[in-house]
């Protein structure tokens, strides 16, 4: 399963310590499987994935690519979506 990340993940991932990037680095590569549950009131069938406090944003596109979105934590993640 390919997945994409954006470019505000990218610079997400690459501001936290070690420990937590490898939490997150495993959860994301063990998607579906893991806390997942649909994000409900958006137009796309966006999911969030729970890693402790933080929160993974991601959807599906038509080949079946999962595209990591937004990864934040808990309290900020669903601001300005």
């Amino acid at each position: 399963m390919n997945i994409i990340y954006s470019k505000q993940v990218v610079k997400a991932i690459s501001r936290m310590d070690s420990a937590t990037k490898q939490r997150i680095k495993i959860a994301i590569e063990q998607l579906p499987d893991g806390d997942t549950k649909q994000i409900k009131g958006r137009s796309i069938a966006t999911y969030r994935l729970r890693v402790g406090s933080w929160r993974v944003l991601y959807s599906f596109d038509d080949n079946g690519t999962i595209c990591i979105e937004k990864v934040a934590p808990r309290g900020e993640v669903y601001k300005g979506v």
